[in-house]
């Protein structure tokens, strides 16, 4: 049972930058698609960034093209999310998530089988 934790949230101010950092423990997350993803309060869940196994094929939410960057370490089990010149819609709480089927891009909640607690980013002038 693969566990995520996330971390490097914080409060910050646009134009700013926060690094996350997915941390996967009890196997090896080498071989799965791995997603960001966040949840605004009184929104629903969306797919941010997702990297593949290989971690040469990416997704980006249109909004944070150019802003975000997902890269991974599969010696050390992390994947991490870049984030640049971060805006007020960018405020919410970011979860990690792990699909184990390493032949898609995965897009949905759904798809995903893992996930971690989640860590807040706001963002406040």
């Amino acid at each position: 049972q693969v566990q995520l934790v996330e971390s490097g949230g914080g409060l910050v101010r646009p134009g700013d930058s926060l690094r996350l950092t997915c941390e996967a423990s009890g196997g090896s997350i080498s071989d799965y698609t791995m997603g960001w993803f966040r949840q605004a309060p009184g929104k629903g869940r969306e797919l941010v960034a997702a990297i593949s196994y290989h971690g040469t094929t990416t997704y980006y939410l249109t909004s944070v093209k150019g802003r975000f960057t997902v890269t991974r370490d599969n010696n050390n089990n992390l994947v991490f999310l870049q984030m640049s010149d971060l805006k007020f819609e960018d405020a919410a709480v970011y979860y990690c998530a792990a699909d184990t089927l390493r032949t898609r891009l995965a897009r949905t909640e759904a798809e995903y089988e893992y996930w971690g607690q989640g860590t807040q980013v706001t963002v406040s002038s």
